[in-house]
C-alpha cells in the first residue's frame, strides 16, 4: 500500500507560518467517542498561549452520548465535578482548512490539569495499543474506506434514486464530489479514487493510508470534513450505517498492514500469501472479533446494514479476496499484501475501529495462535463459522469480559465506552416508534 506520512514541525513553527499566509483563526480539535470533531476557534494571536498551557474545554466532552447527553457514571462527570479538560495541539496534524477563511486546525490530545492523560479519550486509546506495536517492532499501516450518502439538507430525501454504481453520470452528479476531492487534496488528504455507490445518492471517496496515528486522523479529518464541505453546498453528508430501510448500508472497511520497524519492509507478506506473523495477526482479529465488534459495529442502526448478500460480514471468518468474510486478504505482491477488515460499520470512530483491531492481531502474535483454514468461499455462507453478535448489548458484555482486549485498550475505556452505549440503548429501549404506533394505537 502507499503510505501517506506528515512532515513535522513544532506548533511554534507552524503558527509562525500560518500567520505569514494570514491565517487569523486556529481551531482546536477533540476527536470525541464518536469520532465527531467537538472543537474551539481560536485567533491566532492567543494560539501560541493555549498550546503551551493547554486549552480548556468541559472534561465530559470525550464521553458525551451520540444526543450529547451527560451520561453518569462515565467518570468524566459526576467523578470529577465536571472538571476542565485541556487540549494539546499534535504539529504533525496542523491543517489550512480549505472550505474555512484564513482558518488552520490541530488535532488536540486532552489532559487534566496535574498532566494525567484522559484515557478513555478515543484518540489515546489508539496511541497505547500504538504504543504496544512498536514495542513489538512493528509500525501499522491504515486506510478506511467510508461510504457516505448526501441528502437534500430540507427533505433528508436522496438526490437520485436507483443503483447506479460507478455511473459515470452519477460519480460527479452535484458540483460537492469535486469540491470534496479537491479540497481535500488541499488539505492534506491523498486522495486515489471517487465513485457513486450502490445506492442512489451513496459515494465512496477513498485516500491513501497513514502509518502509525496519521491512519486514524486521516480518516477524522476526512469523515469531518466532507460533512462540512456537503453543507457549504447545501447538502446534507451521512454516514450512517443504515439511514433507509431499502437503501444499501455505509461501510468503513479498514485496511490494514505492518511494518517491520527495523526493516521497513512489509512484515505480513510471506513467499506464498501470508507470513508467520500475518497468519498469526488475522488469528487474533478473529479470535477477539465478538469483543471487538462493539467498536466495529457500535450502534443499534449498524446492526441493521449486517445482512447476507450485502457484502457485510455475519460470521467470524476469513478468506483471500472474500468480501463476504470478516477479514479479507488483500494484495498481489508481497509489498502490498494488508488484510482488509469489512466489518467496520459507516458511523464508527475510526480510532476505535484502529484500536481494536490493531489491539486484537497484536494479541494474535503475542499468543503465537494459530490461524485457521479459510472459509468456504463465499464466507457468509460457511455455517462451520461463529456468527457475530445479533445485539449490542450482547457486544458490549463481550468487550467487558475479554480481559485481554480491555488490557490492551485500557479498563477506564472501557468502563466509560460501555456505561456510555448502555444509556443510549436505554434511551432507544424508552422510545415509542412509529411502528408501534401503526400497530397497536387503533387496534388496542
Amino acid at each position: 500500500m502507499a503510505i501517506a506520512e506528515k512532515k513535522s514541525a513544532s506548533v511554534e513553527q507552524v503558527l509562525t507560518g500560518w500567520k505569514e499566509q494570514g491565517i487569523r483563526n486556529v481551531r482546536f480539535e477533540l476527536p470525541d467517542m464518536h469520532g465527531t470533531s467537538r472543537s474551539k476557534l481560536v485567533p491566532i494571536e492567543h494560539a501560541a498561549r493555549y498550546a503551551s498551557d493547554g486549552l480548556n474545554m468541559y472534561g465530559g466532552a470525550a464521553v458525551l452520548d451520540s444526543r450529547s447527553d451527560v451520561v453518569p457514571g462515565t467518570l468524566y462527570n459526576e467523578e470529577v465535578a465536571y472538571a476542565d479538560q485541556l487540549l494539546y495541539p499534535d504539529p504533525s496534524t496542523a491543517a489550512i482548512v480549505p472550505w474555512l477563511e484564513a482558518t488552520g486546525r490541530f488535532i488536540c490530545d486532552a489532559k487534566w490539569a496535574d498532566g494525567k492523560p484522559l484515557a478513555a479519550s478515543p484518540r489515546h486509546v489508539f496511541a497505547r495499543v500504538l504504543e504496544r506495536s512498536r514495542q513489538l517492532g512493528y509500525e501499522p499501516v491504515m486506510g478506511m474506506e467510508s461510504e457516505f450518502y448526501l441528502l437534500d439538507a430540507e427533505t433528508r430525501k436522496p438526490l437520485f434514486e436507483g443503483y447506479q454504481i460507478f455511473n459515470s453520470v452519477r460519480n460527479t452528479w452535484v458540483p460537492a464530489i469535486e469540491r470534496i476531492v479537491g479540497e481535500m487534496r488541499e488539505y492534506g488528504i491523498d486522495i486515489i479514487t471517487a465513485n457513486c455507490e450502490y445506492a442512489g445518492s451513496q459515494w465512496e471517496i477513498n485516500y491513501a493510508p497513514g502509518r502509525g496515528m496519521a491512519g486514524p486522523d486521516i480518516a477524522f479529518s476526512f469523515k469531518n470534513g466532507v460533512k462540512e464541505i456537503a453543507r457549504k453546498e447545501g447538502l446534507l453528508a451521512s454516514f450512517m450505517s443504515k439511514p433507509f430501510a431499502g437503501g444499501a448500508g455505509c461501510g468503513a472497511h479498514t485496511h490494514l498492514s505492518l511494518l517491520d520497524a527495523r526493516t521497513g519492509k512489509n512484515a505480513m507478506a510471506g513467499d506464498a500469501g501470508l507470513s508467520a506473523v500475518g497468519k498469526q495477526f488475522v488469528a487474533g482479529q478473529l479470535r477477539h472479533a465478538a469483543s471487538t465488534y462493539a467498536l466495529l459495529a457500535p450502534t443499534i442502526n449498524c446492526l441493521k446494514r449486517r445482512r447476507r448478500h450485502t457484502f457485510s460480514p455475519t460470521n467470524v471468518s476469513w478468506g483471500p479476496e472474500d468480501r463476504s468474510a470478516f477479514v479479507r486478504v488483500k494484495g498481489g505482491s508481497a509489498e502490498s499484501r494488508h488484510i482488509e477488515n469489512r466489518a467496520p460499520s459507516g458511523l464508527s470512530n475510526p480510532y476505535l475501529v484502529a484500536a481494536a483491531l490493531l489491539a486484537s492481531g497484536l494479541l494474535g502474535i503475542t499468543d503465537k495462535l494459530e490461524l485457521e483454514a479459510a472459509a468456504h468461499p463465499p464466507a457468509e455462507e460457511d455455517e462451520s463459522k461463529p456468527k457475530l453478535p445479533t445485539t449490542l448489548e450482547e457486544s458490549l458484555q463481550l468487550l467487558e469480559n475479554d480481559k485481554k482486549i480491555t488490557e490492551m485498550l485500557g479498563s477506564e475505556f472501557v468502563q466509560a465506552y460501555t456505561v456510555m452505549r448502555r444509556y443510549e440503548l436505554q434511551r432507544f429501549a424508552d422510545h415509542v416508534t412509529d411502528w408501534e404506533l401503526q400497530e397497536y394505537l387503533e387496534i388496542y
